[in-house]
């Protein structure tokens, strides 16, 4: 058969990959898909030096990619919302399939991309928008078609897991770190979709919708960052038998979808709770399989462009096959799709972690035990360190047993309101993983 033409709008990092490994591995690549893959034209504003593109035509302009009547698959790898959203509708009204690496894209304008796609009668492959070389999304689309899933964990952003592995292991403050992290361009200048857990709700949203059969609502996802995180609060869960990791949970409960991206604790022994540095992991609970981890490396040239290519190869091998039979873009067909609302973070439940800077007065744990006990919240244990006292405080620890959110949100406020003996209070949701 003639090989598949594609057109690559994009050759940064993601984009040089793409090509390289388009190039490099043409005909093991070709092997799998049953036809080979053709880069037709390139869509790019400079040239990247890591790619040799002699003899392959280039344009400046993506629409003359999406365009052009020679393209079969446009791969969209230029980032962001608008531009790519624009490419990616006339790319599809042009009756041409896509392949993306674009969490955010994917996230906030999916199912009318979705939708679009289907009156189309083409594909859209994203694999690559979550976890960069993990394969997570066939994993929960395909793989684990036979469960209901139950929930799914994932650390899945590098920076902050960067960010915290240093805290833990160098006992560094979160600025010095963050700095680092941005030298060495794991982090933007602006590192606010990385540090405020944006950049990861993106992808919790997909992996969400993706196994529980929502429709993508980004917008209702709960997002909490590291920023306000100390060494002393990465201390303190290490010592009580915990790590803190910038976790993504999805949750079903009979009331609704637990969405949410905050600082965790998670129990020391678990896997997850020792994937380090730029590394990704998914944790995934099934009622048949129990749970799976997926982990891997979750950006990078070539980790990411494994995951592009992959989408390509499903796309020319459902080509010739019958369009009626294509797996759904959200696993579940479209007429299916669930309302189960997603719940906001008030009405979802955890056990905790509070940090409460206190004045070592008789009483005062009396006080604080009292607060939580009138609000139904249950102490799991307690450790005080009266050898850090500052302006007059000493922090206690506490870990509770699990209750609903807004509980615990009125007990802090009836902390702080005890002026004379208690200052600030620290707040990290505690998950078991099991």
């Amino acid at each position: 058969m003639k090989p598949v033409k594609v057109g690559i709008c994009g050759l940064g990092t993601v984009g040089g990959g793409t090509f390289n490994v388009l190039q490099r591995n043409a005909e093991e690549i070709a092997r799998r898909a049953g036809r080979g893959i053709e880069v037709a034209q390139i869509a790019m504003r400079s040239p990247n030096p890591n790619c040799q593109i002699t003899g392959t035509p280039i344009t400046a302009d993506v629409f003359e990619v999406a365009s052009n009547p020679e393209i079969d698959i446009v791969i969209e790898l230029i980032g962001g919302y608008t531009i790519a959203r624009d490419l990616v509708l006339k790319a599809i009204d042009n009756g041409k399939h896509v392949v993306t690496a674009n969490k955010a894209l994917i996230a906030v304008h999916g199912n009318e991309i979705f939708a679009r796609a289907r009156d189309k009668g083409v594909i859209v492959a994203f694999e690559a928008a979550v976890a960069g070389g993990i394969p997570v999304i066939k994993a929960i689309r395909e793989g684990l078609s036979a469960n209901r899933i139950n929930w799914l964990a994932g650390i899945i952003n590098g920076t902050g897991n960067f960010i915290l592995t240093e805290m833990r292991e160098k006992g560094r403050a979160f600025p010095d770190v963050l700095a680092e992290a941005q030298a060495l361009g794991y982090a933007e200048a602006d590192p606010t979709f990385d540090v405020e857990g944006i950049d990861a709700a993106h992808k919790l949203t997909i992996l969400a919708s993706i196994a529980f059969g929502i429709p993508l609502q980004f917008e209702k996802a709960y997002t909490e960052g590291i920023t306000q995180l100390t060494t002393a609060d990465v201390n303190y869960a290490e010592a009580l038998g915990y790590r803190i990791k910038h976790l993504g949970v999805a949750r079903s409960t009979a009331a609704g979808i637990e969405l949410r991206v905050h600082p965790t604790l998670i129990p020391s022994d678990r896997l997850i709770a020792n994937v380090n540095g730029v590394m990704n992991a998914v944790m995934v609970n099934g009622d048949a399989a129990g749970s799976t981890l997926y982990y891997g490396a979750g950006a990078g040239m070539e980790p990411t462009a494994s995951s592009v290519v992959a989408d390509l190869v499903d796309v020319v091998r459902a080509m010739t096959s019958d369009p009626e039979n294509r797996v759904p873009h959200l696993a579940f067909q479209p007429d299916s799709l669930s309302s189960h609302p997603i719940l906001p973070i008030e009405a979802c439940e955890s056990a905790y972690y509070l940090r409460i800077q206190a004045k070592d007065h008789p009483g005062v744990l009396a006080q604080v035990a009292s607060i939580l006990s009138e609000r139904g919240i249950n102490i799991e244990s307690i450790m005080q360190k009266e050898a850090e006292e500052q302006d007059g405080l000493v922090p206690m620890i506490l870990l509770t047993h699990r209750v609903i959110e807004q509980n615990i949100n009125d007990a802090i406020v009836a902390l702080e309101d005890l002026q004379d003996v208690v200052g600030n209070v620290v707040r990290i949701r505690v998950e078991q993983l099991n």
